[in-house]
């Protein structure tokens, strides 16, 4: 049996998810490894949340919001990577891949390049392999 791994995408209201839902309701296929997680705002994903989908199981984490200067949130985008930053440091002196985690900024009349996206991601994580966040949590409990 092949590996498959498991993506959350957080991805912001207005302009991600809704690119996201027009790669579907255009018929787009695209990896089904991706379980999207709706927010209002990519500012509002909090270093938390990511951090938990890892320790909860995830083999990568996606993250998309509007496009610099477009977030209707005026600065959200600009807050979310700061914060993204600031989770690549983090995650390097854990000492896990950041190539784990990714983010990318589409809008909502980019439905075929989120397909796009979500098919790469999806590929680069399986020739990752497992992510051996959750059974490291566990022996620690």
């Amino acid at each position: 049996m092949s590996y498959e791994p498991t993506i959350i995408a957080f991805l912001c209201n207005w302009c991600s998810y809704t690119g996201a839902d027009l790669a579907g309701t255009s018929r787009m296929k695209y990896a089904s490894n991706i379980n999207i997680i709706r927010v209002m705002c990519s500012g509002r994903i909090e270093p938390l949340f990511v951090l938990t989908a890892f320790r909860e199981g995830a083999d990568g984490v996606l993250i998309c919001g509007c496009h610099p200067g477009d977030c209707h949130y005026h600065e959200g985008n600009y807050k979310c990577l700061r914060r993204y930053y600031f989770l690549k440091k983090y995650l390097t002196q854990m000492g896990m891949n950041t190539e784990r985690m990714r983010l990318e900024w589409v809008s909502a009349s980019e439905g075929k390049q989120f397909a796009e996206l979500a098919d790469d991601f999806t590929e680069k994580v399986r020739n990752l392999g497992p992510c051996k966040i959750k059974e490291a949590a566990e022996t620690l409990t």
